[in-house]
């Protein structure tokens, strides 16, 4: 029994310091990240204030820094294709960012799947307000697979009038250089997709608050730690830019019509032809509205299990990730060992517990701060970090089980009936985190 319980020991110390080793680069990343970039400003009271950040990163491999490139894609159109589904609390705000773009020429497609939608109101008050510019409403029933996103799109990408398309939730504001900033790494033959990592904004009370923490604190930092080593899978809802002609080589968006994760399989389709993916310049700012602790849960254990159904190793590897109960684990260890090494047993690991349990500390009490956007909220959201932490181990423990999600009130299967593209080998724990299914 005694050998067992060492054993055990043993396991427990090494995932603590894999979890703190894991949070010391996050911290890591988020310094040097912040240090390299225009910090994101996001005013609630004018989302089109929102400034990008500048991602900072080796441009080596498949995924790349948006690279300094001429500038053709001025005078070449966009169609910027925004699937809708219901009125979100700020979707006339983030849809008004899109129309105020820099970008010489570019379209708006506004797509729903119901005549009674309450998103068409805003689309037409959006028309009212912008005359001048090339908004399309597409209203249609049609159902086409599972994933009724990409149902939607399917219906809205024939009213795409030009050879440059960017996928972008509804649910994200932007800055004026937005388009110009996606659009232009495609004037690189070699590049197939152009995607955007995104910071969350708590919009309401308590659970968005705690709900943007997740993005902020754990997912974001996560994509930057996966860059920065190597990872090169990358594919989010945020953001999508690609020509129409990479599109039409990967079947179009039938072939996701049935895909869990549609973002992350469209970019590894288009990998699959050998075309590189861009990680772009700029972040874009995404809202979290989620008002009630249930909300905030379906959305968030939607998002492991989806992780679960693309990748299973990947996710059971996430475990590593909690930090606050990996701390406490650490520190109870600590003292039991400590106790054991007053009577000259174990105090070499006493010690090894006791450096990893501070040092996991210290990590992500940095990572906190450098995700705040200032010191108001560095100290107003410091005594959440226990309880984000905990309940995302929680809901790992629940996303383990189950065989569907729930995605705006549908029931969604997990899996996919259409296959892998060839390319795709076994992800890692890195490229789990990066997986997001469209918000």
């Amino acid at each position: 029994m005694a050998a067992l319980a060492w054993t055990v020991c043993q396991w427990i110390l090494a995932a603590g310091c894999m979890g703190a080793a894991f949070y010391a680069m996050t911290a890591v990343a988020a310094t040097r990240f912040r240090g390299t970039s225009r910090h994101a400003s996001v005013h609630r009271e004018n989302p089109s204030d929102f400034r990008a950040a500048a991602v900072s990163a080796p441009q080596s491999g498949q995924a790349t820094q948006s690279p300094q490139l001429p500038h053709p894609f001025g005078q070449v159109g966009v169609s910027v294709l925004k699937p809708l589904c219901g009125a979100e609390p700020r979707l006339y705000e983030n849809l008004r960012t899109f129309c105020e773009q820099r970008h010489g020429h570019f379209q708006l497609v506004l797509g729903v799947s119901s005549p009674r939608d309450p998103a068409i109101a805003v689309a037409r008050r959006l028309q009212a307000a912008y005359p001048a510019h090339d908004i399309e409403l597409a209203i249609d029933t049609r159902v086409h697979g599972s994933n009724l996103k990409v149902s939607n799109l399917i219906n809205m990408v024939g009213r795409a009038r030009y050879d440059v398309i960017v996928i972008a939730d509804s649910d994200i504001a932007v800055s004026a250089d937005y388009l110009d900033s996606v659009a232009a790494p495609l004037a690189d033959p070699r590049v197939g997709v152009v995607t955007c990592l995104y910071v969350a904004r708590g919009v309401g009370g308590f659970w968005p608050r705690v709900g943007a923490l997740f993005i902020n604190e754990w997912f974001a930092p996560s994509v930057r730690v996966a860059h920065a080593i190597g990872s090169r899978r990358f594919g989010f809802g945020a953001t999508l830019a690609l020509r129409r002609a990479t599109l039409e080589r990967i079947g179009g968006f039938d072939a996701l019509k049935n895909c869990l994760a549609d973002d992350y399989w469209l970019a590894e389709h288009v990998r699959a032809l050998g075309l590189q993916t861009v990680l772009s310049r700029v972040m874009v700012a995404t809202d979290v509205i989620e008002p009630t602790f249930g909300e905030l849960w379906q959305r968030e254990t939607r998002w492991l299990r989806t992780i679960r159904s693309v990748n299973p190793w990947g996710f059971a590897s996430l475990a590593i990730t909690f930090a606050t109960p990996w701390l406490l684990v650490g520190a109870w260890l600590s003292v039991s060992l400590a106790t054991c090494a007053a009577h000259g047993a174990h105090s070499a690991v006493a010690l090894a517990s006791a450096a990893a349990t501070a040092a996991g500390f210290g990590a992500r009490v940095l990572l906190h701060l450098r995700a705040a956007r200032h010191e108001q909220t560095f100290w107003r959201d410091l005594p959440l970090v226990p309880l984000r932490d905990t309940l995302l181990a929680l809901q790992w423990c629940a996303a383990a089980f189950g065989s569907h999600v729930t995605w705006r009130g549908v029931r969604v299967p997990l899996g996919t009936s259409a296959a892998a593209p060839a390319s795709s080998g076994r992800l890692n724990v890195m490229d789990a985190m990066e997986v997001s299914d469209g918000g």
